[in-house]
């Protein structure tokens, strides 16, 4: 989403306090998202959702326009509290007890690693790409060991090697080559 005129918490705050109803606009669709998921994955509907962050950003309206808000951490923060706390409260009236409240601190964790995840989807992609340099039986053999889990013993009977041993040297090596290869491409594109 773009951001413009209310880049940070701070814009925002004063576009509320000024009374500029885009500041409002921008931080209702800002973090919805956020707590729709929260909502969504704990027993509630979509209308639910779109009910607590109403009244998630009121409480937030209200505290700004009152002088009574004292922020401590970001904005987005505040509202996953002030929602979560009254999504519970509304599991509690309609006798539908949470036994286990799936936070949304994984999806706030993953919004604010998002550089990170870049980084991770890149390197994954370098090594697909060596991944099928490698070749043949080695793919296969690291596909089998890595991803499928399989023993060794498994992949010896499956490759017909004489005996563990020998299938772990193979494995070795060809985990080498595709180490070079991995380094190789990586250290090319940073």
């Amino acid at each position: 989403m773009k951001k413009g005129l209310y880049e940070t918490d701070e814009a925002i705050i004063a576009g509320i306090r000024s009374g500029d109803d885009r500041a409002l606009t921008y931080l209702y669709k800002l973090h919805f998202p956020m707590i729709s998921h929260f909502i969504l994955s704990n027993s509630g509907t979509d209308d639910e959702a779109k009910d607590i962050y109403q009244e998630g950003v009121i409480v937030f309206y209200e505290k700004i326009k009152s002088d009574s808000l004292e922020l401590t951490c970001q904005i987005k923060t505040y509202l996953y509290s002030v929602c979560r706390r009254l999504w519970l409260k509304r599991l509690a009236e309609k006798g539908r007890f949470a036994t286990k409240v799936d936070d949304a601190e994984n999806y706030l964790m993953l919004e604010e690693d998002a550089p990170q995840q870049e980084e991770n989807e890149r390197r994954f992609g370098v090594m697909e790409d060596a991944m099928n340099q490698l070749g043949e039986p080695c793919k296969t053999l690291l596909e089998d060991y890595y991803i499928r889990m399989q023993n060794m013993q498994d992949i010896t009977d499956r490759f017909g090697y004489t005996n563990t041993d020998t299938a772990k040297n193979q494995k070795y090596k060809c985990l080498q080559r595709l180490k070079k290869l991995f380094f190789a491409a990586y250290q090319a594109e940073v």
